[in-house]
């Protein structure tokens, strides 16, 4: 009964921050800014798939955890290169 409540309430907490993500990823200034919005709402669901194994007690999503994790890792630093490399001609 208790791992019910408190996926509940990590679920909403979830939820928040996606959004708070979303908004960001929206009205970023900068490509950094959208970069940063878009890694979080990538972890915010690999979260929100963590939570879901925890709950009904299975490892159905653990490959793509990790494929998450390598996407969210290559894609920020392919970006941080192209900002640097942008910056410094």
């Amino acid at each position: 009964m208790t791992i019910i409540i408190a996926a509940w309430i990590s679920g909403v907490a979830l939820a928040l921050g996606g959004v708070m993500a979303l908004i960001r990823l929206a009205r970023g200034p900068s490509i950094l800014d959208r970069t940063l919005a878009l890694d979080v709402l990538l972890v915010i669901i690999m979260c929100g798939l963590c939570l879901d194994m925890a709950v009904n007690r299975h490892l159905n999503h653990i490959v793509f955890i990790v494929v998450g994790c390598l996407v969210a890792f290559i894609g920020s630093v392919t970006i941080a290169r192209y900002v640097t490399d942008r910056r410094n001609p």
